[in-house]
């Protein structure tokens, strides 16, 4: 069974290493889950900072654990081409 991937973006504003984590993991023909975040949920950002302790986009997350941003992704594709979100 596929594991379960979140990815963290903003819902008004864009973000290139968003659009870069979400077509890395559809090259990979890996399913996520999109989740945007309005810039004036302020509850929301800080419910995420408590989750990931992180203040950018994207957070990604396999499992419900902390993958980390776009460059954290690229990182675990150059070792194993995503083969261990599969």
């Amino acid at each position: 069974m596929p594991k379960k991937i979140v990815i963290y973006t903003p819902s008004d504003f864009v973000c290139p290493y968003c659009k870069q984590a979400k077509d890395l993991l559809k090259r990979r023909g890996i399913e996520y889950q999109e989740i945007q975040l309005s810039s004036e949920d302020d509850q929301a950002w800080d419910d995420l900072y408590v989750k990931s302790k992180m203040k950018t986009v994207p957070q990604i997350f396999a499992e419900d654990k902390l993958i980390g941003g776009y460059s954290e992704l690229a990182e675990l594709d150059g070792r194993d081409s995503l083969e261990c979100l599969k």
